[in-house]
């Protein structure tokens, strides 16, 4: 009995594995496409909001921080979502089989 147990749990490590590298890769493919749009949509924003309340000068550091923040949100909203249903799917598909 041990030793089927073992072997499942090993499956089940395996399979989660499988899709937490699956949604990073998809997050990371997400965040490719999804980041620009963001950054050049609200970049402007951005930066009269910082010269306005820290005055003239940082405006570079404010785009180079901006972009990091914008792909930090998208790949952590996207892998949490896709994690999500991947692993929502997988139940879903395991109920209906077993």
């Amino acid at each position: 009995m041990s030793f089927m147990r073992k072997h499942q749990e090993a499956g089940r490590s395996i399979f989660m594995s499988s899709i937490q590298g699956l949604a990073n890769t998809l997050a990371l493919v997400v965040t490719f496409l999804g980041a620009p749009p963001l950054y050049s949509k609200s970049i402007g924003w951005i930066q009269t909001f910082a010269v306005g309340h820290y005055g003239y000068g940082v405006e570079d550091m404010t785009a180079l921080v901006w972009g990091v923040i914008c792909a930090a949100l998208v790949f952590f909203i996207s892998r949490a979502s896709i994690s999500t249903a991947l692993v929502m799917g997988g139940i879903a598909l395991a109920t209906r089989f077993l």
